[in-house]
């Protein structure tokens, strides 16, 4: 089945804003927040977040403060990775939640798809972050965290 060219980018920080972030299994030094396209077209945005923090690090969101951020970025699929897509598809819509902590703690990551985890400074964080979007994401959420708009 072809992948869905929609996703979800879910920041996991802590109260402090440190942010936490995976490395992948198959990019050593490919660093980035939990990401992942939506099982199929009908699946609800805060469902596929839901389901993808729990993947990839285990964490339940109903658990945690957590805030969807009503914001999508549109990117161009990378020709390698295009294959997966169906036949012209170019681009992906990233809807943007977050996830705070009350701190740092231990996860237990998807060892099929990434081979660590580390917590970093905003700063630290959006420099080791290869996607442009997860960068921006990272660097626009102490405005977003101050909002007092998490559930």
């Amino acid at each position: 089945m072809k992948k869905v060219p929609v996703s979800v980018l879910v920041v996991i920080h802590d109260v402090k804003l440190n942010i936490l972030l995976l490395e992948r299994a198959d990019r050593s030094g490919f660093w980035q927040s939990v990401t992942g396209s939506l099982d199929h077209i009908e699946e609800n945005l805060l469902e596929a977040a839901k389901r993808e923090l729990y993947e990839e690090t285990g964490l339940e969101m109903y658990r945690y403060q957590y805030l969807d951020w009503d914001l999508s970025r549109t990117f161009e699929i990378y020709d390698h990775w295009r294959f997966k897509y169906d036949l012209g598809v170019k681009y992906n819509k990233e809807f943007v939640f977050s996830i705070c902590l009350p701190a740092k703690q231990q996860i237990r990551i998807s060892e099929r798809e990434h081979i660590s985890y580390d917590w970093f400074s905003c700063t630290e964080a959006a420099a080791k972050c290869f996607s442009w979007t997860n960068r921006l994401a990272i660097t626009e959420l102490p405005k977003r965290f101050s909002s007092g708009k998490y559930r």
